[in-house]
């Protein structure tokens, strides 16, 4: 864990696609527009300061402008990049010059391999499909390892995993999970229980161990720093987590548990030797499925 001081960020929902931004007063004022509820932004002036907020808050891009950043920047953007490879960093060019020109070379230097120019119509639309969707989502890798093994299942235990994927890095309860999908949590419990199903409780803790080894993959993420972003009380308690998980410390689960690798360790787990049980088995439905 880094030295520095750490002050807990605000809590935000993983919910709605968010890209941080440095930009031009003038781009600001076009990109709000041609965001069309698709994306929100969250404006800075420096890639210092939109490198913050990746790393307080679940970002799904950064739009940095040509035309905003001067050549003191560029360091900034290269450490961006580095620190931060899941969240995609895309360079805006808005209009053509020699100075912006010079700027998208050292971008490119920088490690940027993405450009958007919207100095003509089609280049919003590029902007908008670009941010929608995004080049790294751990839900999409989650969903994707989990359900490939499952195959078919009924539609209610299709929404209970992919909620459950989906609220876990903001949901430390399953008593706050269990009112997200309308159902008590001793029902639910005790659906899983008479099924043989590990229990609530346990999937949505893996799962969220999930996140956290995703979280890892960028440098620029302090244990602390992922320890808030998963809503724990403080990095003790994410560790004291870790320990009755998995016997390990934060540390070492961050050096010897890669993302891909928890993922493998989470299907083989919690899923393959319940395939058969999920085909069948309605978590949220009513008795008639019983």
């Amino acid at each position: 864990m880094s030295g520095r001081a750490y002050v807990r960020p605000m809590q935000y929902s993983n919910g709605a696609i968010t890209v941080a931004a440095v930009l031009t007063s003038s781009e600001r004022q076009r990109i709000e527009i041609a965001a069309g509820g698709v994306f929100s932004l969250v404006h800075r002036d420096s890639v210092r300061d939109a490198a913050t907020v990746v790393r307080e808050r679940t970002v799904d891009a950064v739009l940095v402008s040509v035309h905003r950043c001067g050549r003191e920047q560029v360091d900034a953007v290269r450490n961006l990049v580095r620190d931060f490879p899941g969240v995609p960093t895309l360079a805006l060019l808005s209009q053509h010059d020699t100075a912006a020109s010079e700027m998208l070379l050292a971008f490119g230097a920088s490690g940027v391999r993405q450009v958007v120019d919207v100095s003509s119509p089609v280049g919003w639309a590029h902007l908008r499909q670009l941010v929608a969707q995004p080049a790294s989502r751990a839900v999409a890798r989650i969903q994707g390892a989990t359900f490939g093994a499952l195959g078919e299942i009924p539609p209610d235990a299709l929404l209970f995993l992919e909620t459950l994927i989906r609220v876990a890095p903001d949901t430390p309860t399953v008593r706050r999970f269990a009112e997200m999908l309308d159902v008590t949590p001793s029902t639910l419990m005790s659906r899983f229980a008479r099924a043989a199903l590990p229990s609530p409780k346990n999937y949505l803790a893996s799962v969220r161990l999930l996140h956290a080894a995703h979280l890892f993959e960028s440098q620029g993420l302090s244990i602390a720093d992922v320890a808030y972003r998963l809503d724990y009380s403080s990095p003790q308690s994410f560790g004291r987590h870790l320990r009755t998980m998995l016997g390990i410390t934060s540390s070492e689960f961050r050096t010897r548990m890669a993302f891909p690798q928890a993922v493998e360790r989470f299907v083989e787990l919690m899923i393959l030797p319940y395939v058969p049980t999920w085909r069948a088995f309605h978590p949220l439905a009513g008795e008639r499925h019983r």
